[in-house]
């Protein structure tokens, strides 16, 4: 097994877990208020006014794991030489071209990633730039005496609009795309570890990042094209070095 995130991502994701969890139910039964299954909850949460404070409670919460987040990143790349691992870069408009091809047929093998890859990036840049669409719009809806003193008096729509319309977009990017990647795909089922534990198989950094795998063993060997392996993480083999 090799270790792919450390005890504190592994903690960051719990946490994101669950604010999200609260965030999507006490938000979109607000939004979707005259369904029968928002009602139901709104009333089992002890009322409008609860769903809002467990709403502004979780949403104080995302907002502190976000700054923590960015900040982290920021000083980690400026003060302690981390690799933006998460930029986007040429190659993953490369990679997201020829896996394409791959997938149709024109090519005989999928490209090779790194830490990680074209898709991974986008999820996390929409997520992250989504959050801080939540982050600002939220905090203009539940102070907008405050907001509209110093900006015009038509954000406050504004922000409304942006705020549940963003809340669905990332639900839905979450619930269709990352849930798959994470449980349902074949490379993962029945579930992804990884993030709860922290370590993935060499197999499947392998078959999946074997450009990282690479330089984690130093040798070039290991960036060569994947051999079949088992999906999953239920037999690790010998961890790198």
């Amino acid at each position: 097994m090799i270790r792919r995130f450390s005890p504190w991502r592994v903690a960051e994701h719990l946490v994101l877990i669950a604010a999200f969890t609260a965030l999507v139910t006490t938000g979109l039964s607000q939004r979707f208020y005259d369904a029968e299954f928002s009602q139901w909850l709104v009333l089992w949460l002890g009322g409008i006014d609860q769903v809002r404070l467990i709403h502004r409670l979780f949403g104080t919460a995302f907002v502190v794991l976000l700054a923590v987040h960015v900040a982290t990143a920021v000083a980690g790349v400026a003060l302690r030489g981390w690799q933006p691992s998460m930029l986007v870069t040429q190659k993953d408009l490369a990679d997201t071209v020829n896996n394409i091809r791959y997938y149709i047929g024109l090519l005989d093998k999928p490209v090779l990633c790194d830490r990680y890859d074209y898709k991974e990036k986008f999820v996390y840049w929409l997520v992250l730039t989504g959050g801080v669409i939540m982050a600002t719009t939220g905090l203009a809806l539940w102070f907008p005496v405050l907001a509209v003193r110093h900006l015009p008096g038509e954000l406050i729509p504004v922000a409304k609009a942006l705020h549940s319309n963003e809340a669905l977009l990332i639900f839905l990017l979450i619930t269709v795309w990352h849930i798959y990647d994470s449980i349902f795909s074949p490379d993962v089922f029945p579930l992804d570890k990884s993030i709860f534990t922290g370590y993935i198989s060499r197999q499947r950094m392998l078959r999946q990042h074997p450009l990282e795998l690479a330089r984690l063993e130093g040798k070039a060997e290991a960036a060569a094209e994947p051999e079949p392996v088992p999906a999953g993480d239920e037999k690790p083999t010998k961890a790198a070095p």
